[in-house]
This record gives structure tokens, sequence and C-alpha cells, in this order.
């Protein structure tokens, strides 16, 4: 078992429990379809949290998106229903727009070496802005593709199914994992957030690299939206309200270091079924708010901040320590 697994394992165990004690609390909760469940009913946050991902491993912080969500609704909703446009047309639109936004996040960010968390809550208010521009009232889609895909089901084992937004999340789950893993880029992402000036050292493109890195997450924050539009069939301009912080903690429950250079998509993964598995034992519960799964995923967030710091702490006295018996062994050589 290596250290840097450890966050993962840890976000692992913590699903098992929550399943395996809702299983033995509630009647029907132990259920294949009950953990398809979670994947259909937070598809569009997996794919927002992928790009977060990537954003937090190279030590940045990407508070724009829930915003580009929105603005992804409007803009969709809008073409579709006002100019009634093709989905052929909307959807390559959409993702342009939410990929420009970012890169133009980006390029301000490394060009002029400002801070990501006021570029991007300028981004946050811009899309939020924009989306009123678009239209003040929710607009409705009525477009038979848009609602085939909301009503399409795919069965997998028996009478058990997911919806198409499913498979688009895994899709974007599986490209970025290869990304992060088998790719250049990827590395170059883990370089930066473990050290960047290191990395410019080592000649590595950080300008290039951090300017993708949020036209990413861009790309990934309108995908989303086209997601979200699948469950609502409307675009309106409150849509996402809050969700780049749903985003954030499920990456940082996920085992992602907020100081970068360390995560997993795995981990990505797991945090988001934790976000849907708290949701669903309060429904199953019965009694209790909806607004109890944001305290629970204060707390998490609380417990797996404080983690990560016991985990740099025991990771610099490792070092430390490498260090000093490596010491004697020098000067005796020399």
């Amino acid at each position: 078992m290596k250290a840097r697994n450890l966050p993962i394992l840890v976000t692992l165990a913590l699903f098992l429990i929550m399943f395996g004690g809702g299983s033995l609390a509630f009647i029907g909760f132990f259920s294949v379809q009950n953990f398809l469940n979670l994947f259909i009913d937070n598809s569009y946050l997996l794919i927002l949290a992928v790009g977060m991902t990537f954003v937090i491993v190279s030590g940045g912080i990407d508070l724009s998106v829930g915003s580009v969500l929105a603005l992804s609704t409007m803009v969709s909703s809008s073409l579709l229903a006002k100019s009634h446009l093709s989905p052929v047309l909307v959807i390559p639109i959409v993702l342009a727009m939410g990929t420009a936004l970012g890169l133009f996040m980006g390029y301000l960010i490394q060009t002029f070496n400002l801070p990501p968390f006021i570029i991007t809550l300028a981004g946050l208010y811009l899309a939020r802005g924009l989306c009123y521009v678009v239209s003040i009232d929710t607009i409705a889609i009525t477009n038979e593709f848009w609602k085939g895909a909301a009503h399409a089901t795919v069965n997998l084992i028996g009478n058990n199914f997911v919806s198409p937004s499913v498979f688009i999340a895994v899709a974007v789950v599986l490209a970025g994992l290869f990304v992060m893993r088998y790719t250049r880029f990827g590395r170059n992402v883990y370089a930066i957030g473990g050290n960047e000036q290191s990395a410019v050292l080592m000649g590595l493109p950080v300008n290039h690299t951090k300017i993708a890195i949020y036209a990413l997450s861009g790309f990934c924050s309108a995908l989303a939206g086209i997601v979200f539009t699948f469950y609502t069939l409307s675009g309106y301009a409150l849509h996402g309200k809050g969700m780049e912080l749903d985003a954030i903690a499920t990456v940082v429950i996920g085992g992602t270091l907020l100081t970068g250079g360390v995560g997993n998509l795995l981990g990505t993964v797991l945090g988001g079924l934790v976000y849907g598995i708290i949701q669903v034992l309060i429904v199953f519960q019965g009694t209790l708010n909806s607004w109890w799964t944001r305290i629970v995923i204060g707390f998490l967030v609380f417990v797996f901040c404080l983690l990560q710091r016991i985990f740099e702490t025991g990771k610099s006295a490792a070092l430390a320590r490498e260090r000093a018996k490596q010491a004697p062994k020098a000067q005796a050589s020399s």
C-alpha cells in the first residue's frame, strides 16, 4: 500500500460503511438499482468534478464552474427553444463557449500572474450575469432529441438500468484517467502542482499547461450543463448555484490535496458516491431536512482537510528522516 493511496482508501472505507449502514438500517436500501442511482443522480457532478480535479491537482481553484453550468443550460435551452437550432449545432456551440471562458480565465491567471481565486470568482459573476442577459425566466426545452435523452434508459443487469448521462460521465472519467496517467500533459499537471518553480526549471511548458487546465475545466462545466438539462429539461439562471462548492468538496473528499500535486480521479468518483449516498440516506430516513446534506459534507471536508494535513506532515517527517540517514553516508564517502 503506497502512502499516496491512503486518502482514496479512507474514502472507499467511508463509502462502504455508509452503504452498509444504510443497508442494515433501511429495507430496500441494499440493491443494485440503488447503487446505480448514485451515478444517475450525480453524473453531472462527476463531470464537473473531473475538471475540478485537474485544477486542484495543479495547485489552483475554479469557482466559476457552477455559473458556467448555469450559463450552458441557458444558452442551450435558448438556442433550442427560441432559435430552433439543431442539437448537432447547439452542443458544439455550448462546449466551445465553456472552453473559451475557461481559456480566457486561464490566460489571465497565467499571463498576468493573478490569483486563481479572484479571477475565477470574477468568472463566476460574469457567467451568472450572462445567464440573466439570456433570460430572467425559465426556458423550457421541448426538443425531441433532448426529451429522448432525458427519458431514455439502458438495462444493465435484469431490470436494473442507467441513463445515457451515466455513460457520458463514465466516458469523461475514463478519458481523464488516461490523460492524467499516460500523457505528458497529465504528468505536467502533477509536476506543476508539486512544485511550479521546479517545473519551470525542468523546462516544462508551465504557461500552456495551466491555461489548458482551466480550458479543460470550462469544457467539463459546459458538458455538465448539457447533462444537467437532461434532468431538468430547462434552462434557469439559478441552476448550479453553489455547485462549485459541491465539486470542490467531492474532489477533497476523494483525497486530492488542496495544495496540489496529489490526486486521483478514482478518488474523485468515490467522493461523488459519498456525496450521493449521504443524500440517499437522508431520503430513506425521511424526517431530516435536505440541508443536512450540506452539514454532513461540511463536516467531512473538515475531516479530510485534517487528514491531508496529517498526511503532509507525515510525508515531510519521512523525508527529513531519510535525509538524516543519508547525511552520515555522504560525509563518510567524502
